[in-house]
């Protein structure tokens, strides 16, 4: 049976099939075929997409673009200059040199209709820029209703139970977003050249527009970076519209995240709602989609150097600095930067700073926290309901610890501040305390490191001398992308109060020295991860993770957002009654290799007994002297031979092939391999361990193997367990004649040399000995891992030099990437295939019958002559 990802999978129609379309169409669920001669999906050769640009390019596309409008008052004209502290700008260093850039994005105006298009080509001209203007009614609904107080709380692990936290789901406002990515992919077609040009989205607010792209263009080079956290899988599996979403995901090459916390999320959630399993290769994260590799990308986002550097060089810095030195003078200064929203944890900082005065006396007028609050980005009760909370904190504790003369401990510094001045803030605290509960990066700590750094001209403000050593201290949230990658950081749970308050203890009581290590580590580890590394690395491995777009066919499946592409061996085929049934009635000597567990037999059917239906179609095709027919199974061979008593001329390889027997009343032979089966000892105890503590699974005791099952246990779970087996049992019987395999819902152990793939060319040396030729067809039919073996073994000798084969299909069940050349849909179409071949053979009997009969009729009819009678 084929995996749990290709359950839904209908079938697909190979572009050989076009000669025949009268028997054959394409199905529904088949919206287009991508051929190796064309790129675009449509049925057209014109793959650029309307982009008269030729010249290979990255489009980042984004929300918002990183530009900044207003209009004249004068001429009543825009104007529009780059945002030098967009993120989607500053990653451009990381590409190679001499790049073009094209962003896509919406623009933060309200353009007239009127004036989009003259817009739009001034932005095009000048900054490379292509807006999507979205009317007000629908922006609203996708930005505000969905993305911000839907979406984004959820993904903060924010459930929205009430409406007083977050919006409940509304099904007009996922249509908006949907509708909203769809003019995204809109304006992409409009710069993309599919062939050349690679696509880096970004964020939570596009995560369906892969889906609209992918349908459009089957090999468009794409990524998503998510900025966000992504939820644990309990939490992310509440939204009605989760797989829709997860499918946008895999709609991509590449898929980057900054934490391996927020990748290991995304992972569970394929795992367990998908089925899909991930593997680890040379230090690559890829997940096995419909024949694709969708690439993980785990790191961190940096800061623009140049920017930080630049800014503390400036004489407006200095003197902002000399300002603010004069203002706190006295004080030590803690600092801290927060978006005004629920998840920052500026209320829980607060209350720490009030228990750190209530508990040290002798900080009250030496210690001054500054918090900087940037707007919020939305607009609700929510926002409305923190910020009336952290007022009401401020005022309670300053009203306590203030004192005559202006001293506050908490002092509010109301946005939007600048990036010079948060320069400045930064060159003036000796602390900086990031507390969010839940954020997907947040850079405050790594532009607070390079500006404590220093510079001539910041040094000279602040009255430090050559030989004053440089020192910052972050205290920082557990819960926050940029905290593994600072390890001398103060690591605080914000909610614990009484550890942030020991944590801003720490911070005013450590020596210089402590200080100077932590700065100095992490100042080596920022200034060599800044942005510019960030987007080249990921730039690289979207470069790998597109590189075998070409060497692949692609057939697109199913419709709007559960549209995805499969990515197949270029000559990878459905088996067609018209191709096989000619091969197999100009050949006299057949060999059928079946599989039994999902592809004679589904693999959901409780009763793994054959069906007398089944048991008469083997007979039919033993019956025929031309074929020789075997059942190549990893059952036991009891089960089989009592199973299959009734098909006397039927073949039976059991055990992957360690027993075979040619027919009923032949021997079973036995592998020549070591008949020493004492490992036996070793695997079955830690096989009853996993076995007791996975409920739901069970062992299987073969003779020459031992097989541990989880397809009863809970699929997460199960799959979990299955991997510490593997390792487990790969680790204690390390030296001994054996391997240790993983299949679907099993992993097995079993003799080193037994395999499917030495039953094929055991069986053909046999048929060569004792005929004194090989056979000159061979059908073999198999679903899962084991079988596998079987069509590579088919692949490496099938050129008629070697094997002497003249037709040849090796057939996987359902389509699926496999070593072999054919696929059938599911067990009924095998059966049904297998049928067409016994009535080929019940017609050549008949055949041979006839000729029979006329002949003896004939001959003693001297008279006749040659007189032909047909009977």
């Amino acid at each position: 049976m084929s995996p749990e990802s290709w359950k839904d999978q209908l079938s697909l129609v190979s572009s050989d099939d076009y000669r025949i379309m009268g028997r054959h169409r394409i199905p529904n669920a088949v919206t287009k075929l991508s051929g190796l001669e064309t790129d675009d999906g449509d049925g057209n050769n014109d793959s650029s997409g309307g982009a008269w640009v030729t010249k290979p390019k990255r489009i980042v596309v984004s929300n918002q673009l990183p530009i900044r409008a207003h209009r004249d008052i004068s001429s009543n004209r825009w104007c529009f200059e780059f945002d030098n502290d967009s993120l989607y700008l500053q990653l451009k260093d990381g590409f190679p040199p001499e790049t073009e850039v094209v962003y896509v994005g919406s623009l933060n105006a309200d353009v007239l209709p009127s004036e989009q298009e003259d817009v739009s080509q001034l932005l095009l001209d000048k900054f490379q820029c292509v807006p999507t203007f979205l009317p007000s009614d629908l922006l609203s609904k996708y930005y505000h209703g969905f993305c911000k107080h839907y979406l984004w709380p959820i993904f903060h692990y924010l459930l929205p139970m009430t409406q007083a936290q977050g919006s409940l789901f509304d099904r007009s406002n996922w249509r908006a977003y949907t509708t909203v990515n769809k003019i995204f992919a809109d304006k992409i077609f409009e710069v993309l050249n599919p062939d050349d040009d690679y696509v880096w989205i970004h964020d939570y607010h596009l995560m369906i527009l892969p889906t609209f792209l992918r349908n459009r263009f089957h090999r468009i080079k794409l990524g998503i970076f998510l900025h966000s956290p992504f939820p644990s899988s309990e939490i992310y599996r509440t939204l009605p519209v989760r797989d829709e979403i997860l499918k946008g995901f895999l709609n991509c090459d590449l898929v980057g995240f900054h934490t391996f916390d927020y990748a290991r999320h995304f992972l569970s959630c394929c795992s367990r709602m998908l089925g899909l399993d991930y593997e680890s290769k040379r230090g690559y994260i890829g997940l096995e989609y419909f024949g694709r590799t969708v690439s993980i990308k785990i790191l961190p986002v940096g800061i623009h150097m140049g920017q930080i550097e630049s800014i503390k060089a400036s004489e407006e810095t200095a003197e902002k600095v000399k300002g603010l030195r004069e203002r706190f003078k006295g004080n030590t200064v803690m600092l801290g930067v927060d978006d005004l929203d629920m998840f920052k944890g500026i209320s829980l900082k607060f209350w720490a700073m009030g228990q750190l005065l209530e508990q040290n006396a002798e900080l009250r007028g030496k210690v001054v926290l500054v918090q900087i609050t940037n707007p919020a980005r939305s607009s609700g009760k929510d926002v409305q309901d923190v910020e009336k909370q952290i007022n009401l904190i401020a005022d309670e504790i300053n009203a306590k610890f203030g004192r005559p003369g202006g001293y506050k401990p908490i002092v509010f510094v109301n946005g939007p501040v600048s990036t010079l001045d948060k320069v400045a803030y930064y060159a003036i605290s000796e602390c900086v305390v990031v507390n969010a509960v839940r954020d997907g990066m947040n850079l405050v700590p790594y532009k607070y490191t390079v500006t404590r750094q220093g510079s001539p001209v910041l040094d000279a403000a602040l009255g430090f001398g050559e030989d004053d050593v440089r020192k910052s201290v972050i205290i920082v949230s557990e819960f926050i992308g940029c905290s593994p990658s600072l390890s001398g950081a103060i690591r605080v749970n914000p909610w614990n109060i009484d550890a942030v308050t020991d944590a801003m203890s720490s911070a005013m009581t450590m020596s210089d020295k402590e200080k100077n290590l932590r700065h100095q580590k992490h100042h080596k580890y920022i200034s060599s991860h800044n942005v510019a590394y960030w987007a080249r690395s990921y730039d690289q491995d979207l470069q790998r993770a597109c590189k075998d777009h070409f060497n692949k066919r692609f057939w697109g499946v199913g419709f709007g957002l559960f549209f995805k592409v499969v990515a197949l061996d270029p000559n990878f085929r459905k088996l067609c009654v018209e191709t096989i049934v000619p091969a197999y009635k100009k050949t006299s000597s057949r060999l059928i290799l079946l599989d039994y567990d999902g592809t004679m037999m589904d693999q959901d059917t409780l009763d793994k007994k054959p069906s007398d239906g089944l048991i008469s179609l083997l007979n039919r095709l033993c019956d025929d002297p031309n074929n020789l027919v075997f059942i190549v199974s990893g059952r036991g061979k009891d089960p089989l031979s009592k199973w299959f008593d009734s098909c006397p001329n039927l073949g039976i390889s059991a055990e992957h092939g360690y027993f075979t027997r040619w027919n009923s009343d032949s021997p079973w032979e036995t592998s020549e391999l070591p008949a020493d089966l004492s490992w036996k000892k070793i695997a079955k105890p830690v096989m009853n361990h996993y076995m007791e503590a996975t409920d739901g699974s069970f062992i299987e005791e073969k003779e020459s193997a031992m097989v541990w099952h989880h397809q009863e246990a809970d699929h997460s779970f199960g799959s979990w367990q299955a991997k510490e087996l593997l390792d487990h049992l790969e680790s204690v019987l390390t030296n001994e004649p054996v391997v240790v395999k993983r299949g679907q819902h099993i992993v097995e152990v079993k003799p080193q040399g037994v395999s499917k793939g030495k039953v094929v060319e055991h069986l053909i040396a046999t048929i060569r000995n004792s005929k004194g030729k090989r056979p000159d067809f061979l059908l073999c039919i198999g679903d899962d891992r084991s079988d596998e073996d079987m069509f590579d073994s088919i692949v490496k000798h099938q050129d008629v030099s070697s094997i002497g084969l003249a037709e040849v299909f090796a057939c996987t069940v359902g389509q699926k990437p496999s070593k072999a050349k054919y696929y059938l849909d599911d067990t009924p179409s095998v059966i049904t295939m297998l049928e067409w071949l016994a009535a080929a053979s019940d017609g050549s009997k008949h055949e041979q019958q006839q000729k029979q009969k006329k002949f003896t009729f004939q001959q003693p009819m001297g008279q006749c002559r040659n007189e032909s009678i047909d009977l």
